[in-house]
């Protein structure tokens, strides 16, 4: 009797029903490697259905939810990448988040879905981490950002589609930045009155980057909307730090960021 090979085990399992993942993990092939085997199979037989195309404005003008989309731009410069997949043929968005922040990962997933309806999302447990990713043909037209090498290692400029959608949405591509590569804190100080000594607290906002581009698109918005900044020296890694410590720019912040959670 003829011995399988893997491939051919596979496709009796996923022909069987079992997910793509337990066959990967049952057989110690890449779940990727899986999904392409059961692909040409159905393929094969004919009875691969025709896939719903994803959506894409650039592509066939559809719709975009430009708040939605704003956010997205901010946690990609912020914290995201696209890959390639040469296996299937397709293309990959990453946006990690820490598990710190459980409800930064909810509202980039939410982004993710309201931006892309079409194509289903994912979470990938890291160390103290989630990658909250998704996969579609079209990414590098909503993202044309994308290049080889780290962001701070080549130049990052928004196409003037995405500057005016920056514009409309200013608010929604800060909190995208603050939510990747900013926080909230609360700082305080004593102050004695008449004998007695009070405590005050009050909040300051900080972003974080290494990209002087990013950093420069960063603060361009904060101007936009009215907010005082202030810049720190360059850290000996390049990386630079915007203080946002005014009262009334922070009450700006807190009104329409809020807190990292």
């Amino acid at each position: 009797m003829a011995v399988r090979s893997t491939r051919e085990e596979a496709v009796l399992l996923l022909r069987q029903g079992t997910r793509n993942r337990d066959v990967s993990l049952q057989l110690g092939v890449p779940v990727g490697t899986v999904s392409w085997w059961k692909y040409q199979d159905r393929a094969k037989h004919g009875d691969f259905p025709a896939p719903e195309r994803t959506t894409c404005f650039h592509c066939y003008a559809d719709e975009l939810n430009r708040p939605a989309y704003a956010y997205l731009l901010g946690a990609y410069l912020g914290d995201g990448h696209i890959t390639h997949s040469k296996v299937c043929r397709t293309q990959s968005l990453f946006i990690t988040c820490d598990d710190k922040w459980p409800g930064v990962m909810d509202t980039v997933e939410q982004a993710m879905r309201q931006v892309f309806p079409k194509n289903n999302t994912y979470r990938l447990q890291r160390p103290g981490c989630h990658n909250v990713k998704l996969h579609s043909m079209h990414l590098t037209c909503h993202f044309p950002q994308h290049g080889p090498g780290k962001k701070h290692e080549r130049a990052i400029a928004l196409e003037p589609w995405q500057q005016e959608i920056v514009d409309a949405h200013p608010w929604d591509f800060l909190r995208g930045l603050i939510h990747s590569d900013g926080c909230r804190i609360t700082n305080w100080a004593t102050k004695t009155v008449d004998g007695v000594t009070r405590r005050y607290e009050y909040p300051r906002y900080f972003f974080t980057n290494t990209s002087t581009d990013i950093i420069g698109l960063f603060t361009a918005t904060l101007d936009a909307v009215g907010v005082q900044w202030k810049a720190s020296i360059p850290r000996p890694t390049g990386q630079v730090n915007i203080s946002i410590a005014r009262k009334d720019s922070v009450a700006l912040m807190v009104a329409h960021i809020g807190p990292k959670y």
